[in-house]
């Protein structure tokens, strides 16, 4: 019946619009700067973090490595009253106990979401290394990993995908490599990713918009996770390294030269842009069917103007993919607060969740005849 459909629909987009394009207001005085918003997302990542209690799992994998991940569990019913699980994939060398993923889960238990976060392999300083191997670019197997315990200890579970910056790519490789990866998805969020590494190359030695400096920090950030595990990774039982020029890791200041003269080696990538094509989620997420939220910032300084060209088209092609570009924001920033000091919970924060709540909605009154989530064109860039 179309009339039925019709009102489906309009319920649909009113519950989009009123939460996912809710207009972002940053704070007055420091709020438009990106540089600003992405200094203090790296430095205190939310302030007045709450301390969600969780339990830490251990997965052994195939090559020797061992993934972790922390399980939350929601501290209130939601609201459809389904059993939903949020899997969350943090940033570039991020985990479970970062600011931002803390303030995060503990919204999102408060709203019924049972919450399980990656922590990337070798990012948290207290876990040891089991295998001559860390987190890459676009490695999915630890996420992989982890999304399988989750169907298997809970079958009756729905699923949320996050992904953060770098986990953003993560999840929508994952989600893209293979349809049977995508049951028992409801939808995925993807947040200030970058789409492609090769294309960001260039970007990212260049000093417009001091992207060169961040280049810099990050591949700092880098090498300290990569020389904390050193004894593992570059020891003598460590064939895989064997050929990595270590001395020219120590000189490294930028995350392409770590990546052609470490990460690429990890599975033995022959070139650095034959490491940057096989790891990058814009060959694979045009595969994903479940409805897929992109979010970014027009001022974010690590991701260039150019690389946005590859959602915008994405969402121009696919029914089931949303774009929405904020004029502010930074580098998972998003801040709020009236002048001068910020909010604990960001914008990001809220329209995650909010997305999700509608999705979950739209999943339990959606007509019977509708095979999937979305069926009628819902290609749209949002500039909120």
């Amino acid at each position: 019946n179309k009339e039925i459909l019709k009102h489906a629909f309009l319920t649909f987009y009113f519950l989009l619009s009123s939460i996912v394009f809710s207009r972002y207001i940053p704070p007055l005085l420091w709020g438009k700067s990106g540089h600003l918003q992405t200094a203090l997302y790296g430095k205190l990542g939310r302030v007045s973090a709450p301390h969600p209690s969780g339990i830490r799992k251990y997965l052994p994998m195939q090559d020797g490595a061992t993934a972790t991940f922390d399980l939350f569990e929601p501290l209130g019913e939601h609201l459809t009253g389904d059993e939903i699980t949020m899997v969350i994939c943090p940033g570039i060398g991020n985990h479970s106990e970062k600011h931002y993923i803390r303030t995060f889960v503990d919204y999102a238990q408060k709203e019924g979401y049972r919450c399980a976060v990656l922590n990337h392999l070798g990012a948290l300083p207290t876990i040891e290394l089991t295998s001559p191997r860390i987190f890459t670019y676009g490695c999915t197997w630890e996420f992989a990993s982890m999304v399988g315990y989750i169907k298997r200890a809970y079958p009756h579970t729905q699923l949320i995908v996050v992904g953060f910056s770098l986990g953003g790519n993560i999840v929508c490789k994952f989600l893209g490599e293979n349809r049977k990866n995508q049951e028992r998805v409801l939808c995925c969020v993807s947040v200030c990713q970058g789409y492609s590494a090769l294309r960001a190359q260039e970007t990212f030695l260049q000093w417009d918009q001091f992207r060169r400096f961040y280049n810099f920090l990050m591949a700092d950030n880098m090498k300290k996770i990569i020389l904390s595990h050193r004894h593992k990774l570059f020891g003598e039982s460590s064939f895989k390294m064997l050929d990595a020029d270590v001395s020219r890791l120590f000189t490294a200041t930028s995350l392409m030269q770590i990546d052609d003269n470490v990460m690429r080696k990890f599975h033995g990538h022959s070139s650095l842009k034959e490491y940057y094509e096989k790891e990058s989620c814009v060959h694979y997420i045009h595969n994903i069917n479940v409805p897929l939220l992109l979010v970014n910032s027009a001022d974010d300084p690590l991701v260039h103007d150019s690389l946005l060209n590859i959602p915008r088209t994405l969402a121009g092609k696919k029914q089931n993919v949303i774009f929405a570009l904020t004029l502010h924001g930074g580098h998972l920033g998003f801040f709020e607060g009236d002048v001068l000091f910020p909010q604990p919970l960001t914008w990001m924060d809220k329209v995650i969740v909010g997305y999700a709540n509608a999705m979950c909605q739209w999943e339990r009154q959606k007509p019977p005849c509708q095979s999937g989530p979305l069926s009628e064109n819902s290609c749209v860039e949002a500039k909120v």
